[in-house]
């Protein structure tokens, strides 16, 4: 009966020590659930410059086989238009030009 005892109190022992360290030890549940947090961070990362890189392969691609993108690129970053064409600048009337004096509106209805 006393060995029983013993066996049962080594057992419980054993246990104990072995739930331990699933839970609080090296590579236990909270160091598993920290290493998948970083794996999924990292999945995202890599998401997002996949999708840049496949856009930058398109643009050189489009680049490399025709005028019409290096035309565009032109026109948008550097302003530059066509021997005839005429430039024309829209201007928005909602917001006042900044060297424009400000007028009062009592002034205006004398």
């Amino acid at each position: 009966m006393r060995t029983l005892r013993i066996v049962l109190v080594v057992l419980v022992a054993l246990l104990a020590w072995l739930q331990y360290r699933l839970w609080f030890g090296s590579g236990g549940n909270q160091e598993v659930a920290a290493l998948q947090g970083q794996v999924e961070q990292q999945a995202r990362q890599n998401e997002g410059l996949r999708d840049r890189n496949a856009a930058l392969a398109a643009e050189v691609a489009d680049l490399k086989s025709g005028e019409a993108a290096i035309e565009e690129r032109a026109r948008a970053e550097l302003g530059m238009i066509r021997p005839g064409e005429v430039f024309y600048r829209v201007v928005d009337r909602a917001q006042p030009a900044a060297t424009a004096p400000a007028v009062d509106t009592e002034e205006e209805a004398q």
